[in-house]
C-alpha cells in the first residue's frame, strides 16, 4: 500500500495527526512546509494541496487529499479498523468524546488563527493588540471549561483516546505549560502521561525538542 502524505512543521497543528499516525503504526512521509505566515514558498507549495494552505493536509494512499484534523481522527479510526483512540458506535464514551473533539476544534484552535494574523480580522494596526489580549483571555477561559469537564487518569476516565494526544500536543501552545501547570492540573497531568507514552517518544522529540 501506498504511504501517507502529511504536510506540516513541527510542533504546529500538523502534530495533532502524525501522533496519530505514529500511534497506529501507519507509513508516512512527513513533507515540511515552513512557516506559512513568514515563507511565500511555504504557502506555495501547500496551495498546490489544500487551496487554504493550511496544516495538516494529509494525503491519502489513493491521493484524496484529507484536511481538518477531526475529520481526519474519525477516518483514520475508521481506516485502521480499530477503537483505542476514538470509542466504537455504542460505546458510552462516545458521546463525550465527539462532544469535546469538536469543541478543541471548532473553539480553542481557531484562537491561534485569529492571533497568527490578526490583520485577517482586525484592519486598523492600533487595534490589533487589544484584540490579540481579549482572543487570549477567551482562549484561557475556553480551557478552563475544559478543565472541568476533564476526568483522570485520562480526559475520558480510565480511557485513553485520542483526545489526550490532542491535549498533549496543545498543552505546548499559548498559553504553554506553565499556564497549565498553574490553572489546569488535570489537562498538565494528562499531557504528562500521555507524553510519556514509549511509542510516541520519537514524536514528541521531533515536535517539541525542548519540552
Amino acid at each position: 500500500m501506498a504511504e501517507f502524505v502529511l504536510y506540516g512543521t513541527p510542533g504546529w497543528g500538523s502534530a495533532l495527526v502524525e501522533a496519530q499516525l505514529d500511534y497506529y503504526g501507519l507509513d508516512y512521509r512527513f513533507e515540511t512546509v515552513g512557516d506559512l505566515f513568514t515563507d511565500p514558498e511555504a504557502r506555495a507549495k501547500l496551495e498546490n494541496v489544500n487551496p487554504l494552505k493550511q496544516i495538516p493536509t494529509l494525503v491519502l494512499p489513493d491521493g484524496q487529499v484529507m484536511t481538518e484534523s477531526a475529520a481526519i481522527t474519525l477516518w483514520l479510526a475508521q481506516h485502521t479498523g480499530r477503537d483505542d483512540l476514538v470509542p466504537e458506535n455504542g460505546a458510552p464514551e462516545q458521546a463525550a468524546f465527539l462532544r469535546w473533539l469538536i469543541y478543541l476544534v471548532a473553539n480553542i484552535y481557531p484562537t491561534f488563527t485569529y492571533v497568527d494574523d490578526p490583520s485577517r480580522f482586525v484592519s486598523v494596526e492600533a487595534a490589533q493588540a487589544p484584540f490579540k489580549a481579549a482572543v487570549a483571555a477567551y482562549r484561557e477561559r475556553l480551557w478552563s471549561i475544559v478543565e472541568q469537564t476533564a476526568g483522570a487518569p485520562w480526559f475520558l476516565g480510565e480511557r485513553f483516546s485520542a483526545l489526550d494526544l490532542y491535549v498533549g500536543v496543545m498543552v505546548h501552545w499559548t498559553p504553554r505549560e506553565p499556564w497549565f501547570s498553574a490553572n489546569a492540573p488535570k489537562l498538565d497531568s494528562i499531557s504528562t502521561r500521555a507524553k510519556a507514552i514509549e511509542s510516541l517518544q520519537p514524536f514528541w522529540m521531533r515536535n517539541f525538542p525542548d519540552a
